[in-house]
């Protein structure tokens, strides 16, 4: 088994092009740091329940939590019948060096960090756009990747909504977040010989094609 870290800032397509691929090759994971800690809240697990008593203080979750669930994770996806041939696309985590350098104690086999570059000015607009499917997290743009029948999901047929963190004045702060605590671990990477770079602007079966490629 092998994991390969998704970077690449907030709207550059990191949830849409790991589902794409893990939907199309059976032998691909999509890990989503984000989807992880909403269903252990939902399920009402004992990490769960600790990440929910931090968020709700307005804390926070500690990144030791958050990294025994991408822990856990690892350690099912190797007792799978396919550990062999498999590959975590780790969406989300680490998000800082802190995270990066609890990852590498975990001893997780890191195959390599792929970063999907877009400028800034183009984040906003398509954060703008984005679409969830609260049930099968499938996800979804107005303009470039709209669903079949508008505002609802292709796969489950619920209703799509807007994420919180997704108005104008959230994407800008999450933007500054992302280049002061997540945009190091480029550099980081690179400095393992384990960086990858794709455009992030080709359209998402072009970037899908070079993300698979590049890792």
């Amino acid at each position: 088994m092998n994991i390969v870290i998704l970077l690449g800032a907030p709207g550059s397509g990191k949830g849409t092009v790991a589902g794409k691929l893990a939907a199309d090759n059976a032998n691909l994971k999509h890990v989503s740091s984000g989807d992880l800690l909403r269903g252990a809240i939902a399920a009402g697990t004992a990490a769960g329940n600790e990440a929910k008593g931090y968020m709700d203080k307005g804390n926070l979750v500690p990144d030791a939590l958050i990294a025994q669930m991408i822990k856990d994770v690892v350690a099912e996806s190797e007792q799978s019948e396919q550990s062999n041939n498999q590959t975590i696309l780790l969406d989300g985590f680490p998000r800082n060096l802190a995270q990066a350098e609890i990852l590498e104690k975990m001893g997780a086999p890191v195959k390599s960090a792929v970063l999907i570059d877009v400028p800034d000015e183009i984040i906003q607009d398509r954060i703008a756009g984005r679409r969830t499917c609260p049930k099968c997290k499938a996800g979804y743009h107005v303009k470039n990747l709209p669903p079949k029948v508008e505002g609802i999901c292709d796969h489950c047929g619920t209703a799509l909504t807007i994420r919180k963190d997704d108005n104008p004045e959230t994407v800008k702060d999450r933007l500054v977040v992302y280049h002061r605590e997540t945009e190091p671990l480029i550099q980081y990477y690179s400095g393992k010989g384990l960086l990858k770079k794709v455009d992030g602007m080709t359209g998402v079966d072009n970037v899908a094609a070079a993300f698979l490629a590049a890792m």
